[in-house]
């Protein structure tokens, strides 16, 4: 492994996107690219960038005070859920993708990717500062919380997987190695379809592991309170549907890419459709954790239940598998789409790009169809 070889002077766009034996990013050159889609992600994430702290939540505490008793368990809870999530994402998908690819846009997704989780990770700081008292009494506990650590264990332990079997590749090479007297062997065909497992892991993560709790944040906002936590949180989903698109991307292109992976989404395909399910149950169940002491105007266990069970079929169908629920077309909770919907979300009027201020800046129609192909 290293950082740069003079030896691989192989074609950029002939190369596999993971993985390529000639081995990995050498030039990052953007002029000719395999995967252009991934670059169109990269600038489109470049083009959302937003702190936290341009969003307004003073309100927000004064709402917080008014919240009934379960009302704060329900805000909190999901703050606390959130924060343990993007912990995890705000730094596994530079661990564990970066190494295996092969091609200079994937790599510049990935790093952009990874730095947007930081900004997520930030703005739940941001809220609680403004919002509790005391921040402890938010962050202390989340690590003795069942629910979310369940939920934290099962993103982790693919994670964890990928990047073990990817460091005794990098650090001895395929093959048969004895390391402190225990024979290893190291398969890339294995580190491919951990891969694999991996990139479906984040996509549920992505796409259904967090919208059980954006729905009450969103919920709340409705009723208007908590709306400065609200616009962020749909700030954050924003990002999300972005994140989902490259793993959808990913997924969909691996088995044209290399044959091998082909053959793996054959030989996973049970046990990837047994995640979804998995992630759906975990969801309800965190919803009934949520209500146990009471529900809010607009939302039940029930309705959540309905809606992760909508969101998790137009996941599977996305990436190829048999959704298992039978669900109505249209959204359980139509009133969450405006929230969805985020391409229009704007945090300020100065956000807007002014290409006459950018040295080298270059004009371009860009219309809402240039990223149609990035549909969920």
């Amino acid at each position: 492994m290293t950082v740069f070889s003079a030896k691989n002077k192989q074609d950029h766009t002939k190369a596999k996107a993971f993985l390529d034996p000639s081995g990995g990013v050498t030039l990052q050159r953007y002029d000719t690219l395999k995967y252009k889609q991934f670059d169109k992600l990269v600038d489109k994430q470049l083009g959302f960038f937003w702190r936290p702290e341009e969003v307004d939540i003073i309100r927000d505490a004064n709402d917080f005070k008014l919240l009934t008793e379960h009302e704060r368990h329900i805000f909190t809870s999901n703050l606390k859920r959130q924060i343990l999530l993007d912990s995890v994402q705000g730094r596994a998908p530079t661990e564990a993708f970066a190494p295996l690819v092969s091609l200079p846009e994937i790599e510049a997704w990935v790093q952009t990717w990874t730095f947007s989780e930081t900004i997520h990770s930030r703005s739940y700081t941001h809220i609680i500062r403004n919002v509790y008292a005391n921040p402890s009494e938010v962050f202390d506990d989340i690590m003795d919380i069942k629910e979310i650590l369940d939920c934290a264990d099962d993103i982790s332990k693919n994670y964890d997987e990928l990047i073990d079997l990817s460091l005794k590749y990098q650090l001895l090479g395929k093959g048969n190695h004895t390391v402190n007297g225990k024979k290893v062997n190291v398969d890339v065909y294995e580190i491919k379809k951990a891969l694999y497992k991996t990139l479906m892991s984040v996509n549920i993560l992505e796409g259904v592991r967090f919208y059980v709790s954006f729905a009450c944040s969103w919920a709340f906002a409705e009723l208007k309170k908590m709306e400065g936590n609200a616009k962020i949180i749909k700030l954050i989903a924003r990002d999300e549907n972005l994140h989902l698109a490259s793993t959808q991307s990913l997924l969909k292109i691996l088995p044209k890419d290399d044959k091998d992976y082909k053959k793996i989404a054959k030989e996973t395909e049970e046990e990837c459709i047994q995640m979804f399910v998995d992630a759906v149950e975990q969801e309800k169940k965190w919803a009934e954790y949520l209500f146990k002491d009471g529900s809010m105007i607009g939302l039940n266990t029930v309705l959540l239940g309905e809606y992760i069970e909508w969101i998790c079929c137009k996941r599977m169908i996305a990436v190829n598998l048999k959704c298992p629920y039978s669900v109505s077309q249209s959204n359980p909770l139509p009133w969450t789409q405006k929230w969805i919907a985020g391409a229009e979300v704007q945090v300020a009027p100065q956000e807007t790009e002014i290409t006459s201020y950018i040295t080298g800046g270059v004009a371009q129609d860009v219309t809402d169809d240039t990223f149609n192909h990035l549909t969920l």
